[in-house]
């Protein structure tokens, strides 16, 4: 069974960064695509920033030129680099991680974010 543990969530002031993590129990070169996604109360789950396997990247057009995903497979890791935090950006964030070869979506358990002074 794939686990994806997040790691790196906290309280941040707005306009400062923070980075999150996501470690997959399988190799994450294996995965088609890996990324993010956030929740915030109230609202609906919404795609972050997403990375595919052959290096290409989406955002959402909010966190354009904020926000950085990067993948290490060697480390079975990916990142989310926030930067210029907004109080809009306060939600939880879930890794996910599609596999092409198991034809499903696999998620973390979430990691909050705080944007607050």
């Amino acid at each position: 069974q794939v686990q994806l543990v997040e790691s790196g969530g906290g309280l941040v002031q707005p306009g400062g960064s923070l980075r999150l993590s996501c470690t997959t129990s399988g190799s994450s070169s294996s995965f088609y695509a890996m990324g993010w996604h956030r929740q915030a109360p109230g609202k609906q789950r919404e795609l972050v920033a997403r990375m595919w396997s052959n290096g290409l990247t989406n955002y959402a057009d909010s966190v354009k030129g904020r926000f950085t995903i990067s993948r290490d497979n060697a480390k079975n890791t990916v990142y989310l680099q926030m930067d210029s935090v907004k109080p809009d950006d306060m939600a939880a964030y879930y890794c996910y991680a599609y596999s092409a070869a198991h034809g499903r979506e696999y998620w973390g358990q979430g990691t909050q974010v705080t944007v607050s002074s």
